[in-house]
């Protein structure tokens, strides 16, 4: 009878500690969704009652038509497709080289490998900001100001990128590496056909974080294009914001741009979410094996 009344006290201690973790986690996530509802729904209210106090958590009249007319003032279908457009030729060219280069640098041997590996971690500590003057001079002596391959190749290297990857790579065993070269294989199979596929979750992450740093970017592309076509979804928020009369008098309107206009990424990160996840289970898997 006692140990029978010890294991239901246990049952019972267990069931309450993982319903306070989900009850926790639920109010986690009600915190961290709550800016994008506020935003969301505010595009459905008027000026006024934006700004009334005490606030109200959902419109008296939705107005469903903001988003129609906010999307009508500005041109943010091409806004849109230019930010998806640059953003993901940047995450293509980033996966790409940075696998390399962090395959060579992690299971290739070669003279100065060390030195060449400390200056990668070295160029990590730069900001970014500090080679905007130079990276600019560059591209105007290659004429690619002003222009899609500007926008794409000023960015299709990244030292965090290849800072990542190669501590992925560092964990995959190099014994793969050389049962591969036994074979026969050369390095870029062995890196597209065994390194790459036991490191996916990191290319996944690789490819998340890229993607929403580039889609968001707004002072370089700033810098480097004055083309109303070539403007990307942060730089014509900009100018929705400012140049198009919306600041402080269309405020229904702004939200609703800001709403739309991160649409993609919520997207990206439910698909990526569920990638990821797949991707962990089977680095886990192989790891046991």
């Amino acid at each position: 009878m006692n140990a029978s009344n010890k294991t239901n006290t246990v049952n019972v201690t267990k069931l309450l500690g993982t319903g306070l973790r989900h009850i926790l986690l639920l109010a986690v996530a009600v915190i961290m969704a709550f800016p994008f509802y506020w935003m969301a729904t505010s595009a459905l209210k008027t000026n006024d009652e934006i700004w009334q106090f005490p606030p109200t958590f959902w419109p008296v009249d939705p107005q469903w038509g903001n988003y129609a007319e906010a999307w009508l003032q500005a041109p943010f279908g091409r806004y849109m497709a230019n930010s998806i457009f640059v953003a993901g030729a940047i995450v293509i060219c980033q996966i790409f080289n940075s696998a390399m280069m962090a395959y060579a640098i992690t299971h290739m041997k070669f003279r100065l490998r060390g030195a060449f590996t400390g200056l990668i971690l070295l160029g990590y500590m730069i900001p970014s900001t500090a080679v905007y003057l130079p990276s600019y001079i560059v591209l105007s002596e290659l004429h690619l100001l002003d222009s899609y391959g500007g926008l794409i190749l000023s960015n299709c290297v990244s030292v965090f990128a290849i800072f990542l990857v190669r501590q992925a790579f560092m964990q995959v065993s190099h014994e793969l590496v050389e049962a591969g070269q036994i074979d026969g294989a050369s390095h870029f199979r062995i890196l597209w056909t065994i390194v790459a596929p036991l490191t996916r979750s990191t290319f996944t992450v690789l490819a998340l974080t890229t993607f929403i740093s580039q889609y968001n970017n707004y002072f370089w592309p700033m810098l480097i294009t004055k083309d109303p076509d070539l403007r990307l979804v942060s730089a014509g928020l900009r100018d929705f914001f400012i140049e198009g009369g919306a600041y402080g008098l269309k405020w229904p309107l702004i939200m609703a741009a800001s709403a739309f206009t991160i649409l993609p990424l919520i997207v990206l990160f439910l698909v990526g979410q569920k990638a990821i996840m797949r991707s962990v289970n089977f680095s886990v898997g192989v790891n046991k094996g």
